[in-house]
């Protein structure tokens, strides 16, 4: 969408929703409603997307399949089971950016991370650390002290965290790649999220993959925050590795199954350190039983137990979507919504709040607000009249209008309300 200005008033928010090509979507979607019934504001995206409303109909067809078919429907299903999670290989590609070989979908985040740690760091006496963004999700925190401590190795020595210069919120390009120049050759591994999820930021993941392999370091990124939110490309940035979750932008319902890429100079690389299990073996012989593994080729070589049908059913359905609207198309909506909401955000004459995130190009659809004062409380406050962010402590509001069921005038709604509770 093409948008030479933003305008405050209702008007222009209902006059851009009727111009919009995606609006659509959103009634493929189930929105929460307030007590009088109406739609609430849901701007928490980023934390737990909604609901699809075809996804019970995908459910209901597996769970007719069990009912009617028990252990049969492995391989008589509709969908048979024991290739289900191909329906998402494609889908899940595109919006990725990799070949299909390069993904897979699979487990949770943390736990495909410590697969793909198991594989890509191999600590030596002179290569040992880990390079993490300071104030990495706690997941992703605990998971990387936790690897360097099983190799037998302290935290206080063997991990490096980047942090923001003093007085600002967010990391500056030029200083992560001079980190990496800097400590590279005792990096063993190079590990960011592709979106902070405090501040928003969105990082420079080919250009932190060229600096890092150029210091011989191993790059992997988690993804939670970034897959179905912002454009990836990750076959031709090059990252040794990357993990997600599916439950925030790519709504596949709380708790719902992650994904996984590897890049495809490692899929056929058998002698690749791995944790195994036989849901990646070799499937022309997965069924022999036999003592010996043999990896899959590609990403699917990482994979350990029958996968999730249920939740990669609520999964589909919302890939379905996905490659209904393009990726492109939602990441311009996302930039205008988001860029409305700056707009008018910054129509309010107080000093009560600031906008942490960085401006378009350098953040996804999420904008973090900074509140001086009484900041939980406004969060509540507003989650009481139907607007839904998040709060993170100790002063952070976070909110996301996402471009497949948000509209402008959620936007509109979401900032009107704020400015209230403000008051």
């Amino acid at each position: 969408m093409n948008i030479p200005s933003y305008h405050i008033g209702e008007d222009f928010a209902r006059h851009m929703d009727e111009q919009d090509p995606l609006a659509k979507f959103r009634d493929q979607f189930h929105i929460p409603k307030t007590k009088d019934g109406a739609d609430c504001v849901y701007l928490c995206g980023h934390s737990l997307g909604l609901p699809p409303k075809r996804a019970g109909a995908y459910l209901k067809q597996e769970l007719q399949g069990w009912a009617e078919l028990g252990v049969d429907g492995h391989f008589h299903a509709r969908n048979p089971w024991l290739t289900y999670h191909r329906l998402l290989t494609e889908p899940t590609a595109q919006l990725v950016g990799a070949e299909p070989s390069e993904v897979v979908v699979m487990n949770s985040l943390t736990v495909n991370l410590h697969l793909m740690m198991a594989s890509f760091y191999r600590p030596t006496a002179d290569r040992h650390k880990i390079m993490i963004e300071g104030g990495a999700f706690p997941s992703d925190q605990y998971a990387v002290k936790s690897q360097i401590r099983f190799h037998g190795f302290d935290p206080a020595s063997s991990l490096i965290e980047l942090s923001p210069r003093g007085g600002e919120s967010c990391m500056r390009q030029e200083d992560i790649l001079s980190q990496i120049e800097r400590m590279g050759d005792s990096v063993a591994l190079i590990l960011l999220g592709g979106v902070n999820y405090v501040t928003g930021q969105a990082f420079d993941l080919p250009g932190i993959t060229i600096a890092g392999h150029s210091k011989g370091c191993n790059v992997g990124f988690d993804l939670a925050h970034a897959a179905g939110n912002i454009p990836l490309q990750l076959h031709n940035w090059g990252p040794d590795f990357a993990v997600w979750c599916s439950y925030k932008y790519l709504n596949g319902g709380p708790g719902c199954v992650g994904g996984c890429f590897v890049h495809e100079r490692h899929g056929r690389d058998s002698k690749l350190p791995r944790l195994a299990g036989w849901w990646g073996h070799d499937e022309k012989s997965r069924f022999r039983m036999g003592p010996e593994f043999h990896a899959m080729e590609g990403a699917e070589g990482w994979q350990l137990s029958n996968p999730a049908i249920l939740a990669l059913a609520a999964l589909r359905a919302s890939m379905d979507v996905f490659s209904e609207a393009g990726m492109e198309r939602l990441r311009a909506k996302s930039a205008s919504l988001t860029g409305y909401a700056e707009f008018l955000l910054g129509q309010i004459t107080t000093a009560q709040f600031s906008i942490i995130t960085p401006n378009e190009g350098q953040r996804g659809a999420q904008l973090s607000i900074r509140l001086a004062q009484q900041g939980r409380e406004i969060c509540d406050q507003l989650a009481a009249e139907g607007v839904i962010g998040d709060w993170r402590e100790p002063d952070i509001f976070r909110v996301a209008p996402v471009p497949l069921y948000n509209s402008y005038l959620d936007v509109y709604r979401f900032v009107k309300r704020f400015s209230a509770a403000l008051q």
